[in-house]
């Protein structure tokens, strides 16, 4: 995958005036590299993430110079969602990194048609491989979840031999629960919400320690800029 991006000499607040043009502000870096200020197309860019994520190298083509790097950072609107800027890391091709790929789940499993839960414990598994190695994601099919009590481990994964997964191999991606009975749900809520004895003992509790900060061998205590 190809990113064609342009170096940027707008800075600061000025650039708003490149969003609104439809153009992205990024960074690069890297180890032994000097970082460069960046404008990026922002249609090209979505199209090329969607396709690598934050964990497969992209080539970007600066001022016609290749180089391979990973989508490191985004930093996004938190009303409107929109890309304010983007960090690109530039990687070395020979040297191995650790990075988080995402779990993909696919299928239908019977148990959850049946009226059961899928429990998703782990959404990441952080590996360890050369960059051009790092898989897009981990597929699980949950189709092979029929009954209650199956899961499917780390280690039911079929791994590729240049990616070292490191995370322990019986650590469990994804399993199957019963539905909780009404007396479970109830029990669940008693433990989420306190009652008001313990909320007015807690309150209670607080007032004292505060009463007993305030005083000092029965005397109030002094202001901080005071001397004892």
């Amino acid at each position: 995958m190809e990113l064609a991006v342009q170096k940027r000499e707008i800075l600061g607040r000025r650039v708003k005036e490149l969003r609104r043009q439809g153009l992205i502000p990024a960074e690069l870096y890297g180890r032994g590299i000097d970082n460069l200020h960046l404008v990026v197309p922002e249609k090209d860019f979505n199209k090329v993430f969607k396709q690598a994520g934050e964990n497969q190298v992209v080539d970007l083509d600066v001022a016609g110079q290749k180089r391979p790097v990973l989508i490191y950072e985004i930093n996004r609107d938190a009303v409107t969602d929109e890309i304010l800027n983007i960090d690109f890391y530039q990687v070395r091709l020979d040297e191995k990194l650790r990075v988080k790929v995402p779990v993909e789940f696919t299928g239908d499993s019977p148990a959850i048609k049946a009226g059961n839960i899928l429990v998703k414990a782990i959404q990441e598994i952080e590996v360890e491989a050369l960059p051009g190695n790092i898989p897009h994601s981990f597929i699980v099919d949950i189709s092979r979840l029929a009954e209650v009590g199956q899961d499917f481990k780390v280690k039911d994964f079929v791994a590729d031999k240049n990616v070292k997964i490191l995370i322990e191999p019986e650590s469990v991606i994804v399993t199957i629960q019963a539905p909780l009975t009404e007396e479970e749900e109830k029990a669940l809520e008693e433990q989420a919400v306190p009652g008001v004895e313990a909320v007015k003992v807690e309150t209670e509790e607080k007032k004292a320690e505060r009463a007993a900060e305030k005083t000092v061998g029965g005397e109030p205590a002094p202001a901080p800029d005071e001397k004892v």
